[in-house]
């Protein structure tokens, strides 16, 4: 085709990758049931050749799905049969450090770790914590604006970039600044999922590194009893580093896995992170060690490999899971932290409806679900069956007074569930904002925003799972 000829002709031959072997690895991201081959897959090392790749593909008409480390959930990162991935793993370089100020420049590749390894030697880190940080890229957390286990005290990514520097489909530089008056377009940036301009450097906000970090692991015999201890935390005035909720099913997986000493008899089980000075910490352990008064077992880090160990459990929840079925199904919705007992015996009724197991891991600080549904896709109907179960999860979201997404966005996954969240004007903001940054609509189409006509079919039928947004993406 005169795209893959152009991109070979004005492109390093050895950053254009054709050919079904070579493509293939790029056909996903982290929500692998869905797949579909690009046409070519770019894997820039500077910011001209992006411009190129955007000059050349605009040209043609010829949609772009730019790709960080492919670690997102939602099918964001998949491509169109007749697409480019614009691949940014090779910017990963750290530019700059001010320790004083508390800010770093960095390249879209770096990986989220990467940062805090950075820096570490300035008493500094970077606090937003995916599960994924060892892997997941700075450019992607912006894209999908991404959280972690420490974004009930810290914030999301949002609350922690400082500016970013994007190109346009043009290939026009711009750059958008917390200090910019008006729009607020940084954080129309943060969580845009590639729809609206390339995310080519970004400026993080540093943190200081806390003098002292104590987890306290609570176990309760009720459900129930642990998801009322998180609303008591906050309403003892407590703001928690980190405040996570796991159920018996996810304790069980974590701890066959990474064998933390997690209380295996427990029906929840609560961490708590306080961090601060070693007065501060003491103070409010003192305080939430009497909220906790009721639990059936409670464990206080002493030091920071028990504090690490604590963590690795519930970071590992996810590969755990993945050693107990042949697949798994991530689910990412937010709620009033009232509703979270409510919203898990509801999950639980789910699951006895449609016979599937569901490990339950909780931002409880925050609100944020990640049920993970248990399935085999080798059994007729069963993948259906899961999808239609995380439907109604993010439904209940909704009718709770939450959200269909907290920091895995939208992707292609949850395309119906917006219909569910938003109405036609509503939605059709989201397209008219999309036209002015893109109006071709050749960055990303089909992913995060559905169609009107789609949202009117899905109110005819009542059902409407397992579509994609385009014909030519195929069900893998």
């Amino acid at each position: 085709m005169k795209v893959i000829n152009e991109l070979l002709d004005k492109l390093p031959k050895d950053i254009v990758l054709i050919g079904e072997e070579n493509t293939r690895p790029f056909e996903c991201d982290g929500l692998s049931v869905y797949r579909q081959k690009p046409l070519a897959v770019v894997l820039p090392e500077t910011i001209e050749q992006i411009k190129q790749v955007l000059k050349i593909c605009k040209a043609h008409n010829t949609p772009v799905v730019t790709r960080g480390a492919g670690t997102g959930l939602a099918g964001g990162a998949m491509p169109l049969s007749e697409s480019v991935v614009l691949g940014l793993s090779k910017l990963n370089q750290v530019k700059s450090i001010d320790a004083k100020k508390q800010l770093a420049v960095v390249e879209p590749g770096v990986r989220n770790i990467a940062i805090s390894e950075a820096v570490a030697s300035h008493g500094l880190y970077y606090a937003p914590d995916p599960s994924s940080q060892i892997a997941c890229s700075i450019g992607g957390n912006v894209a999908e604006n991404s959280g972690g286990v420490h974004c009930l005290k810290y914030g999301l990514t949002v609350h922690n970039v400082e500016a970013v520097k994007i190109l346009t489909i043009d290939g026009e530089e711009l750059v958008l600044s917390r200090d910019d008056q008006g729009l607020g377009l940084l954080a129309l940036m943060n969580g845009s999922e590639g729809l609206l301009g390339v995310i080519v450097e970004i400026t993080v906000k540093l943190t200081q590194t806390p003098k002292l970090a104590r987890v306290v692991m609570a176990g309760f015999d009720s459900v129930r009893d642990c998801a009322n201890s998180v609303a008591d935390i906050i309403k003892a005035g407590i703001i928690p580093a980190g405040l996570e909720m796991m159920d018996s099913f996810a304790i069980e997986a974590a701890e066959g896995f990474a064998q933390v000493g997690y209380p295996l008899d427990a029906q929840a089980l609560l961490l708590c992170e306080l961090d601060g000075s070693e007065s501060e910490v003491q103070a409010e352990l003192e305080v939430v060690l009497k909220v906790l008064s009721g639990a059936s077992s409670i464990k206080v880090s002493n030091n920071e490999k028990e504090r690490l160990d604590l963590w690795k459990g519930r970071k590992s929840a996810f590969p755990a899971v993945g050693r107990l079925s042949p697949d798994y199904y991530c689910m990412d919705g937010t709620i009033p932290r009232r509703h979270l007992a409510d919203m898990l015996e509801k999950i639980n009724e789910l699951s006895k409806k449609y016979q599937l197991r569901v490990a339950n891991v909780f931002h409880a600080g925050d609100g944020n679900l990640h049920p993970l549904i248990l399935y085999d896709a080798n059994i007729p109907g069963e993948l259906e069956r899961t999808e239609e179960f995380g439907t109604e999860i993010l439904r209940l979201s909704v009718d709770m007074g939450g959200s269909i997404t907290g920091e895995h966005g939208v992707g292609v996954e949850k395309l119906d569930a917006m219909c569910h969240q938003f109405n036609a004007k509503e939605l059709e903001i989201f397209h008219q904002i999309k036209a002015v940054f893109d109006p071709l609509a050749l960055l990303n189409p089909g992913k995060a925003i559905p169609e009107l006509h789609r949202c009117a079919e899905l109110g005819a039928m009542h059902v409407h799972h397992g579509q994609l947004p385009h014909p030519e993406l195929e069900r893998f």
